[in-house]
Parts: structure tokens; sequence; C-alpha cells
């Protein structure tokens, strides 16, 4: 299973850490998967291509979860999404991480939303 940061990710978090290399985000853009997105971000893509805009509360104990409630309107296709995929542009970009996700099975013409907290990214850290 390949799901978590993307090596460009990890290397602009450490190049920013150890080469005093500015990293930043302007958007955060949901991609939905129903499989493994992989290393590229790019496996297993759900008929439903639209990218929507996550945000995403302060951080705490080397987590944070997302505040808003990220919604799909009209969607495409029957499917049950099993991950989402976040990039940092809403059609093009690089490939931030990916993760599992839990929600009910859509048909096409449904809204379909991601609750409020429904995107949890928490590093490991030492206790």
């Amino acid at each position: 299973m390949s799901v978590g940061l993307s090596v460009y990710t990890a290397n602009k978090i450490l190049d920013a850490m150890f080469n005093n290399t500015s990293f930043a985000i302007t958007n955060i853009y949901v991609k939905l998967h129903v499989g493994d997105p992989g290393a590229a971000g790019t496996d297993n893509p759900a008929a439903e291509t639209l990218r929507k805009v996550g945000s995403f509360g302060v951080t705490g104990g080397g987590g944070v979860v997302s505040d808003t409630l990220i919604t799909w309107s009209s969607i495409t296709g029957a499917e049950d999404a099993t991950h989402a995929s976040l990039w940092d542009h809403l059609t093009a970009g690089n490939f931030i991480c990916s993760g599992i996700i839990t929600a009910a099975g859509y048909l096409a013409g449904d809204n379909w939303s991601i609750p409020i907290g429904g995107i949890v990214l928490q590093f490991p850290v030492a206790a």
C-alpha cells in the first residue's frame, strides 16, 4: 500500500527544515479514488474527476483535520470511493499525499460529501 506523503512533499518539507527553502501551498484540492492512489496519486481514479478544495484547521499533536464539508454536486458514476489524494492545483499540479476515507457509496447524480473531520493527516511523533 502506498498511501501517505508523496516523495515531492517529503522532499519539500525536508528542504524547508534543513536547507532554508520556503514551502507553502495556497490551496489543497481533494480527488476521489476507488482504490489505492499509488505512489504518483493517479491510480484507481473515481469516475468523478473533479477535485474539490479542502480546508484544514490548526495543527496540533503532529496532525491536522479537515474543518469544512467537502461536497461534490451531481456526482459522476456509481461507486464506492475508498481513498482520496490531495493536490496543490485544481487540475494539474503536484501530488501532496493520499489516504483512506470511510464513506458510503454514491450513485450518479447524487450530491456526496466528506464530512467535517473526515480527512485526518497525522505524522508519527516521538512521545
